[in-house]
């Protein structure tokens, strides 16, 4: 009998995140079927996302810019409210948990930001940076507190003499260290990365990625890692998905999907990535035609069909589901019921 899979650490179910447009009065009124009507308008920023991340893991969400992927994780840790579908944290619904119901899932699903510096406040130290989410969820009390923080100072590579310095007298790598710190007091248990290295100098770009590695292994932790460098994306993850206009499109092990990536788009997506040793670009001509179709107005059937050169007449109307092409593959395309 084969042995059960265990259960997933995080499990998304047909996440949804509509934002509406905001307009001005005169903008959002419109003449329909003889009378002035209010034009509502959303930009449809996540549309129906079903993933899971299994523990130990680092799952990697990757698409172009505006694809909906931090939106993605902004919603799974709960500062986007979802529009529609469920968020499962260990077999727990937690999608619709506010104020003293969500803060014990707040503890062990932390955030590590985009921006070192807008993320931190400035007119606080380290001490406080870090020491406040170990107090909100009794990690520590006020006693032991500042024992507390230089440990995890140590754990991320800072000085733990610069407890009480301000953000602005840090580097930018420096900077993010103290937002790793700050997301690993509270011993969680999934760490969403939102593009957490892209701010900063390549030079430094390498050290934080194989801190986040080193820790992941001491601290067994899993993480959510957002990115568009598919070089980094390549380095860090066990597992890849790729979104589009919002849609999950692939998945698959990040051995096989940059081995042979399936979807016409992710064939695109990878085709930029750069040949060093050539010191050119695996670019292939004829992958894509005409521009990102907008978010407010989203096209009917698959989302790349616009843009395809390999589309289907029925690509134009039905929309493809995510379905398994290959045992922990799953691709979104007509293109695989042809055989």
């Amino acid at each position: 009998m084969p042995a059960e899979h265990p259960k997933p650490l995080l499990r998304v179910d047909r996440l949804t995140k509509h934002f509406p447009v905001q307009k001005n009065l005169f903008q959002q009124l419109r003449w329909q079927n003889g009378r002035l009507r209010r034009l509502r308008q959303v930009v449809h920023a996540v549309n129906g996302v079903s993933l899971h991340i299994d523990r130990g893991e680092t799952l990697a969400v990757v698409g172009e810019s505006g694809c909906g992927k931090s939106t993605l994780a902004k919603t799974i840790i709960g500062l986007h409210p979802p529009t529609a579908g469920r968020i499962y944290f260990d077999d727990v619904e937690i999608g619709a948990l506010t104020g003293k119901a969500r803060l014990p899932y707040q503890r062990r699903i932390q955030m590590v930001f985009q921006d070192p510096f807008s993320s931190l406040n400035p007119r606080k130290t380290v001490l406080q940076i870090v020491g406040a989410p170990m107090l909100r969820h009794g990690i520590a009390d006020r006693g032991g507190l500042e024992a507390a923080v230089t440990d995890i100072m140590a754990k991320v590579g800072l000085d733990p003499g610069y407890i009480s310095r301000y953000p602005h007298q840090f580097s930018g790598g420096q900077r993010q260290r103290i937002g790793i710190a700050r997301a690993l007091a509270c011993r969680p248990e999934l760490v969403i990365g939102d593009e957490p290295i892209s701010a900063l100098d390549v030079s430094i770009q390498a050290q934080i990625l194989n801190l986040m590695m080193d820790l992941q292994d001491e601290m067994d932790l899993t993480y959510l890692f957002v990115s568009h460098d598919l070089s980094v994306v390549k380095h860090i993850s066990t597992r890849v998905a790729v979104m589009y206009l919002g849609f999950l499109v692939e998945t698959a092990s990040t051995e096989a999907i940059f081995a042979a990536p399936n979807h016409p788009y992710t064939r695109l997506l990878f085709s930029a990535i750069p040949t060093l040793d050539e010191l050119t670009f695996n670019e292939q001509p004829g992958l894509a035609e005409g521009e990102v179709p907008t978010p407010i107005d989203l096209p009917t059937g698959c989302p790349f069909h616009p843009r395809c050169t390999e589309k289907l007449p029925r690509c134009a109307e039905e929309r493809p589901v995510l379905v398994e092409i290959a045992p922990g593959r799953q691709s979104a395309c007509h293109l695989n019921d042809t055989g």
